[in-house]
């Protein structure tokens, strides 16, 4: 096969032409003397038509070793065809299969979700999971691209720490040596170091929380991003928040369109995402949700219900700040005019998904930060690089985390987050 391989995305610059494509069978079948194929290779899908009489023998015998999920190289030329999956076809001149297939597990009837979880390897192969996937290869690109876009300097924080960032009771605890270590809950402890070293910082990666929850929402292991920046306050904090979300929903619109499809999204609940989005306290928050049923009491964070009712007032994300200062970590900095609620904000998206965005400003005082450490049972030692961001020029500083799973999950309008990663890790399941 001398023709060189292109991707199935880029057939339509070589209408007319011969083209050499690899890739998997997702359909195939025969009527009297002409076999057809459909293929995907990653990037699209394609349907090949071969003739008996337009090949030889053996190429044409080559068809019966194809099945389901078989790999395969093949060469023809492209011809247009309105009826085809991207508006061409391929009239095979050559098809070689390169890896057979055994008989696929997947077939087009409906399977269960915890079967489907199984085979979680091979569902990635199906439609759903490539817009799926693809749409969030695109949220990270666009939250990457306004970060950047807005100076803020990529810093990774380690995975492997020596102590808690969102509270003991939901720590993996592993050896390291003959010490104990933790997965990384958040890097926004780390984060602030680098942000008193080069002023606007994010890091980009996954995060472990040991909930023991089977909600919707909830995974063991997620995609976090989160900035931090001096200088910033909560007000600002809120602008940059609202400020990506806003960049990253159009932006999946401007280039996922035909994968919001498949996934059966109606858009027009995405084209109003436009900043500015309203933002209410805490205080307010509670009101709207005992009038629409809710029995929170003040002083109480926000569940899954709570936020589910709160989001049927808006349709956009709303910005809640202001939280009580006994529901929030150590770190967050307390309303000087309210010393009862901390300068934080949370972003719960709409149509019942959640909380996406967690955030607001920082401690910045050494005696404060000292005695929150302290209120909450934490070893004053093992913080004491994080105080000495106090002790040698502290400013004021704010950032966020922007969990990527229920934000591709709010986006494709999905209603679990298990499939907005490739392998989740949920409570009971860590296979494969």
């Amino acid at each position: 096969m001398s023709v060189q391989p292109i991707r199935i995305r880029d057939i339509a610059a070589h209408a007319g032409a011969d083209v050499h494509i690899r890739g998997w069978v997702v359909h195939h079948r025969s009527s009297g003397k002409i076999r057809f194929l459909e293929l995907r290779d990653g990037s699209g899908y394609v349907q090949c038509v071969m003739g008996k009489n337009d090949v030889a023998p053996d190429v044409f015998a080559a068809f019966d070793d194809v099945s389901l999920e078989a790999s395969v190289e093949v060469v023809g030329t492209v011809r247009s065809d309105p009826r085809s999956p991207g508006g061409f076809e391929l009239g095979l001149k050559h098809l070689r299969v390169v890896g057979r297939s055994a008989e696929y597990p997947i077939s087009p009837k409906e399977h269960g979700v915890g079967f489907l979880m199984d085979e979680r390897h091979l569902w990635l192969r199906s439609r759903r999971q490539h817009a799926m996937l693809r749409v969030r290869a695109e949220v990270m690109r666009g939250i990457r691209e306004y970060l950047d876009g807005q100076d803020y300097l990529p810093v990774d924080a380690p995975i492997l720490t020596p102590n808690a960032c969102e509270g003991t009771t939901t720590l993996f605890e592993l050896g390291y040596f003959e010490r104990k270590a933790y997965l990384s809950q958040s890097g926004q402890l780390y984060n602030e170091a680098t942000a008193m070293a080069f002023g606007k910082v994010y890091c980009f990666g996954p995060t472990f929380r040991a909930e023991k929850s089977k909600t919707r929402r909830h995974l063991m292991e997620f995609w976090m991003v989160e900035p931090e920046a001096a200088f910033l306050d909560l007000d600002g904090d809120m602008a940059l928040a609202e400020g990506m979300v806003e960049h990253v929903v159009q932006r999946v619109l401007a280039r996922c369109r035909d994968d919001l499809a498949t996934l059966e999204r109606d858009v027009t609940k995405l084209e109003s995402i436009r900043a500015p989005f309203p933002r209410i306290s805490y205080d307010e928050a509670v009101e709207i949700i005992r009038k629409a049923g809710g029995t929170i009491e003040w002083g109480e964070d926000f569940g899954g219900d709570e936020e589910t009712l709160l989001s049927q007032a808006f349709d956009k994300p709303v910005l809640v700040h202001r939280y009580p200062a006994q529901v929030k970590a150590f770190y967050m900095k307390r309303d000087p005019e309210r010393p009862e609620v901390a300068l934080c904000v949370d972003m719960i998206a709409p149509e019942g998904y959640g909380e996406i965005v967690g955030g607001g400003c920082r401690e910045e005082s050494l005696e404060a930060l000292e005695t929150r450490i302290r209120e909450h049972g934490l070893p004053l030692e093992t913080f004491k690089w994080f105080l000495d961001l106090r002790r040698y020029g502290s400013v004021p500083h704010a950032g966020f985390g922007l969990g990527v799973e229920r934000t591709v999950a709010w986006i494709t309008g999905i209603p679990h987050v298990r499939e907005t990663i490739p392998f989740p890790r949920l409570l009971d399941r860590m296979y494969p």
